[in-house]
């Protein structure tokens, strides 16, 4: 006599291997989604840097190079709200009256690694003060 064995259902490899399957199908969504938050974190380093060098560079304007190089302060720490900030400026006369090319470098670590923004241009060594004679 011949006995077939119909049972209808599932094996446990076959409940293994989908459970297996659907762990790194729903593991890649959260991947992605970690991946994207640290580049979110970064852009905002960025941001925050860019905006300390333009600030630097506003305050050197204002003050004037002349008077800034005088001061002798031309590196210092910044403390942002998750992260320290470092700011050199390099400055350099080009021989013409009173220009000077600055240089505003901010670096911070980051990411298991060292991140740096540079910006570069030409102000006048004067400042953007005005003294008005005779008013």
């Amino acid at each position: 006599m011949r006995t077939t064995d119909l049972r209808k259902g599932v094996t446990l490899v076959e409940t293994i291997l989908a459970s297996v399957i659907l762990c790194r199908a729903g593991r890649a969504p959260g991947a992605i989604s970690t991946r994207a938050l640290g580049q979110s974190n970064l852009n905002r380093q960025y941001e925050t840097a860019a905006s300390l060098a333009d600030q630097q560079l506003a305050m050197i304007d204002y003050m004037g190079v002349e008077d800034f190089i005088l001061a002798g302060q031309t590196e210092g720490w910044y403390q942002g709200p998750n992260q320290q900030y470092r700011w050199v400026v390099a400055t350099r006369s080009e021989g013409i009256d009173s220009l000077y090319t600055v240089q505003v470098t901010i670096a911070w670590v980051g990411s298991r690694r060292v991140h740096s923004v540079s910006v570069q241009t030409r102000l006048n060594g004067t400042g953007g003060t005005v003294e008005l004679v005779g008013l």
